[in-house]
């Protein structure tokens, strides 16, 4: 059965901390707002997307943008307004983190149209602070906190990667399990993964440090700047990750490769030893005439004290070269 879509909300932001929701469907007129409106739509429900590509609150590129299915985060400076496309991670109940969540902004002076598909814990803990009265005052504190929870949100996520890594390493000097490789598998990929993201995420971060609008004062830029260099000390942290899962990779298929090869060459040693004895069996037991010792009463006894003394000449020879 199919899931209902995520419903779209209207807020009311009144530039003190605190927040309302409106009541409001797409389709609806939207009501006077006394302070700082903030929209937030559900672009995969298509009363949502039509309702914004046909209004005319915003240009029509930027309303496409906000309903496209392009994820790469991005910021774009159009007229006193930005676009950006952000992820963060994806914090939903049976969720994997590595499957991260998108979010489209649009930020002009005096309003702040977002659009998602699912949901965004950042998001929704915005909204529980403007619930508060704790929440932000305006368009460049909102699009500051959002960042700022995005990437707490990250490093939270990243910080119980190297938890689990360094549980593998512990296991790996311990006694390495074949149930190390797999979460030592699990570890490398969700960290490929949050890599692929996180990379471009830098990169708009970077270039929102340099944007200049009227909504954003110094302060603003700031700390901006500060949550891009976390992000980048998250970024690093997320490569160490990777380097450490390589290196603890190799220490596994190393010391099973030991393994593999302490047990080859016993058999190998094993085979040196048995191999001429076998030789000396099968050319007693043939039945011809003439085979020494085959009338003496002794003479089964002489053979097997002389197979015993071919072995230990064997392993004394191994001994004596150190290949024991």
């Amino acid at each position: 059965m199919a899931l209902s879509p995520i419903p779209s909300s209207l807020w009311s932001l009144d530039g003190q901390g605190r927040g309302e929701r409106l009541p409001w469907q797409p389709g609806d007129s939207l009501p006077q707002a006394q302070g700082l409106p903030w929209l937030h739509l559900n672009y995969a429900d298509e009363a949502a997307s039509a309702w914004l590509l046909g209004s005319d609150l915003l240009d029509r590129p930027v309303a496409e943008a906000l309903c496209d299915e392009e994820t790469r985060p991005r910021v774009l400076h159009h007229k006193n307004g930005l676009l950006l496309t952000l992820r963060g991670v994806n914090l939903n109940p049976g969720a994997e983190p590595e499957d991260m969540v998108s979010i489209r902004l649009w930020i002009e002076d005096g309003r702040i149209i977002s659009t998602r598909k699912r949901q965004l814990k950042s998001v929704k803990e915005i909204q529980a602070d403007l619930e508060a009265g704790s929440g932000p005052r305006n368009c460049g504190e909102f699009l500051v906190t959002l960042l700022a929870r995005m990437t707490e949100n990250i490093g939270g996520v990243i910080e119980e990667l190297e938890d689990h890594m360094a549980d593998v390493e512990e296991q790996l000097l311990q006694s390495p399990q074949p149930l190390a490789r797999q979460i030592l598998a699990d570890v490398r990929r969700e960290a490929v993964a949050l890599r692929r993201y996180l990379g471009p995420q830098r990169e708009a971060l970077s270039r929102l440090v340099t944007e200049r609008v009227p909504w954003m004062g110094t302060d603003d830029h700031f700390r901006i700047r500060e949550t891009a260099d976390e992000l980048i000390r998250h970024i690093e942290d997320l490569d160490a990750v990777r380097e450490r899962a390589a290196l603890a990779h190799e220490e596994f298929v190393n010391h099973f490769s030991e393994k593999l090869n302490r047990r080859m060459f016993l058999l190998s040693v094993v085979t040196v030893v048995f191999l001429p004895l076998g030789f000396l069996t099968g050319l007693f037991g043939i039945n011809v005439g003439g085979i020494p010792g085959a009338e003496s009463p002794m003479g089964f006894a002489a053979f097997c004290l002389g197979t015993v003394a071919v072995a230990v000449g064997i392993i004394l020879i191994f001994k004596r070269n150190r290949w024991l």
